[in-house]
């Protein structure tokens, strides 16, 4: 069963930096596409990055310069664990949001493709 937790999350004035954490468990380290995703309230959830399973990276325009995301497989003994971050520089009142990390077997999936899998989120909040 995949699960995916995110942490990181808090409240950072504008300029700051937050780095968000993602530890995704049942899924294979070399064979899952990962992305961060958020949602801002009365707004449409957007993809932020993602890390494709072979790893071909995206980023929204909005985060591009400001934002990476990597991963690894450190804690994992058997390749069926990772963590995925996002590193957030620079940050802007607008990048206040839900959070969420999120999952997909395979490549192909990016800014626009539907993930399966879903965190709970973590809240970012940027004061100006």
């Amino acid at each position: 069963q995949v699960q995916l937790v995110e942490s990181g999350g808090g409240s950072v004035q504008a300029g700051g930096s937050l780095r968000l954490s993602c530890a995704a468990s049942g899924i294979t380290y070399s064979s899952y596409s990962l992305g961060w995703f958020r949602q801002a309230p009365e707004k449409e959830r957007e993809a932020v990055a993602i890390i494709e399973s072979d790893g071909t990276i995206s980023y929204a325009d909005s985060v591009k310069g400001r934002f990476t995301i990597s991963k690894d497989d450190a804690n994992s003994r058997d390749n069926t664990k990772a963590t995925v971050y996002l590193q957030m520089n620079s940050l802007k009142s607008e990048d206040s949001a839900m959070y969420y990390c999120a999952g997909a077997l395979g490549a192909g999936y990016g800014l626009d493709t539907p993930f399966p899998y879903w965190g709970q989120g973590t809240r970012v909040t940027i004061s100006s």
